[in-house]
């Protein structure tokens, strides 16, 4: 699939989430409002947060995709990493604010138990975002975008978070004593939103600091190498992620009787075959040495 493509799926993806993350923040707060139900109001919050890192994705995804150029050689990739973390770090800001709110409140006494409207707006949320998560992550896995697969992610915490949320509503109403029902739903969501944002951010931490592939890829690749015609070993293998798929050099053992062409020749054969046999490759540098000199070593 052409680049262009991609960037198209991502933001026809992205464009209809967030149009149902504004109509469900919107459903969501007039339904807790009304409804005087914390919790609900605090899984609003939650969709609003995934409308800003829906706009993330729309800007970040114009420059991404762009091809490489002077200042940037190896493309603009880590710029969806970037974007990544910025929606793990911005989950984690929301749900720490709605936990400290819930448990600040808990030292209150709230005479005024949810109504039942709150319910409908906990329900409407766990469908529409159950779908939404199961296309979006579709779709991600699909083009290989992990802004996106991230983004899935978003709307399945909100998916999740909104079951405590109802189940807190409802405890509510059964017991209309028992009003800090809703506040341990409220807490509960948050603890829900940290998780996911914990999850999202970590391994985008880890690509900046330019941490190697997984062990099971670079066996591929070394495998890939070696039974390259004319290749009689594979060795000195590294990598690092360039957004999500990696970039690698590798050295690659050869006769050392045989022409600097016929070297050059075998080079872009195993070029050719990582980029064909390993898609999570996208660039790779091979470094031909002679047999002689390993074995002088």
């Amino acid at each position: 699939m052409q680049q262009d493509e991609i960037t198209g799926v991502i933001r026809k993806v992205t464009w209809i989430g967030l149009i149902v993350n504004i109509a469900l923040a919107a459903i969501k707060f007039t339904t807790g409002i009304y409804g005087k139900s914390q919790a609900m109001v605090a899984d609003a919050v939650h969709s609003l947060s995934d409308s800003t890192t829906d706009i993330a994705i729309l800007i970040g995804a114009s420059y991404w995709s762009q091809p490489p150029d002077e200042e940037h050689p190896y493309g603009h990739q880590r710029i969806e990493t970037v974007v990544t973390i910025f929606i793990g770090l911005l989950l984690t800001t929301v749900a720490v604010g709605i936990g400290w709110d819930a448990v600040s409140s808990l030292h209150h006494k709230n005479p005024d138990p949810p109504t039942k409207i709150a319910l409908f707006g906990a329900i409407i949320s766990i469908i529409s975002k159950e779908i939404l998560y199961r296309w979006t992550a579709k779709e991600g896995k699909r083009v290989k975008s992990m802004a996106l697969v991230a983004n899935a992610w978003h709307h399945r915490s909100d998916a999740l978070s909104s079951i405590p949320a109802l189940l807190a509503v409802g405890g509510s109403l059964l017991f209309p004593n028992w009003t800090f029902l809703d506040l341990i739903g409220a807490i509960v969501v948050s603890i829900f939103i940290l998780q996911t944002a914990i999850k999202i951010t970590f391994p985008r931490v880890k690509e900046l600091i330019d941490v190697s592939a997984p062990d099971d890829v670079r066996e591929k690749i070394l495998s890939i190498a070696e039974n390259t015609d004319n290749v009689l070993e594979a060795h000195r293998l590294r990598s690092r992620y360039l957004g999500s798929q990696f970039q690698i050099d590798v050295h690659v053992v050869v006769d050392s009787q045989i022409t600097v062409q016929a070297g050059h020749d075998i080079a872009e054969t195993v070029t050719e075959r990582i980029l064909t046999l390993c898609e999570e490759v996208v660039d790779v540098v091979v470094h031909i040495e002679p047999e002689d000199a390993i074995l002088k070593k």
